[in-house]
């Protein structure tokens, strides 16, 4: 006679201390415009950007006299953000059948959350995650997407195609050449940059808070451009990571920035650079997106999440905004 453990499911051990996260990303542009301090507080729908521009005009002062001229002009653009929250449901008795019932207390009412620190870790990963992408692709009159955040405001991608012609636009003949049509090549990838920088407007030009944004997949291409050329001194400025990934042109002072909002199928051959001072970013309260309530309801028995928060971005000067748009 012997064992006979056919009609058993195969046992595969479980740690309920142990849940694996998936890969989430943290929003890098928000940290960059944080970094600059262009953060708008307090924003409860919208609020204005005042611009300030004024001309200077010589006269000949060989004679007395006083000749007003010059004018000083007072413009505005408009931040608007959107207004969201995420909200959740959470039954913990959902949980009794499973191997996670090993977390859960003892008793029938479960008033606090099980695996309470991995949840809140996790959906506050996943909100900056949803606000990366859009504070890149939100577009106000568009689809909300398959996590509702897609048409709440409008990112800066959808603010620069808006601005229209005032723009530069890189992906000419005069800065790239025949045009691209894609950028899946080492060698378009290093040019598109470099076209971007031709066409920055002189009066940004040597700027120390210049940036080029673009997605992950045209920043490896950038870096294994110059690997091709056994150019391998000129490598990423820190660790290969999502908080801290940048590239310095050679030859410049220009920094160049993967971040995962340009990532997306239909961003991804885009490359826009801009000061980091012409970029605001509004919102009612500060770091609000990792601000949330887990609570017990009585009256539902249920325990329920609640994040919310209002968040937008403005370009103050579009025309000293550089796109490559393939």
């Amino acid at each position: 006679m012997a064992y006979n453990p056919t009609g058993l499911a195969a046992y595969t051990k479980q740690n309920v201390d142990l849940l694996v996260k998936n890969s989430v990303f943290e929003a890098r542009t928000q940290k960059e415009i944080l970094a600059s301090g262009n953060v708008l507080v307090g924003v409860k729908s919208s609020e204005a950007i005042g611009r300030m521009d004024t001309d200077v005009f010589f006269q000949d002062d060989s004679a007395c006299g006083f000749n007003a001229s010059g004018t000083t002009t007072f413009t505005q653009r408009v931040l608007t953000v959107g207004k969201v929250k995420v909200n959740e449901i959470l039954c913990d008795k959902d949980l009794e059948n499973y191997y996670t019932q090993q977390a859960l207390r003892a008793g029938g009412q479960y008033e606090s959350l099980a695996f309470a620190a991995d949840y809140s870790e996790q959906k506050a990963k996943k909100i900056a995650e949803a606000l990366e992408v859009a504070l890149w692709t939100a577009n106000s009159t568009g689809s909300a997407g398959t996590n509702g955040l897609g048409n709440k405001f409008d990112g800066i991608k959808t603010i620069i195609t808006a601005a229209g012609g005032v723009v530069a636009n890189a992906n000419t003949t005069g800065f790239y050449g025949t045009p691209a049509t894609t950028i899946n090549t080492p060698a378009i990838a290093k040019n598109a940059v470099l076209a971007v920088i031709k066409a920055l407007p002189a009066k940004i030009q040597g700027k120390s808070d210049v940036r080029i944004f673009c997605g992950w997949g045209t920043f490896a291409y950038l870096i294994q451009a110059y690997v091709d050329q056994n150019l391998f001194h000129y490598a990423p400025d820190a660790k290969w990571d999502d908080d801290n990934a940048a590239f310095t042109v050679p030859g410049t002072n220009y920094k160049v920035i993967p971040v995962h909002g340009l990532d997306a199928a239909d961003a991804d051959a885009c490359i826009y650079a801009f000061r980091m001072s012409n970029i605001f970013m509004g919102t009612d309260l500060l770091d609000e997106e990792n601000k949330f309530w887990i609570r017990w309801s009585d009256d539902d028995e249920n325990i329920k999440f609640t994040a919310r928060m209002k968040v937008g971005v403005q370009l103050a000067f579009p025309d000293e905004v550089v796109k490559f748009e393939a």
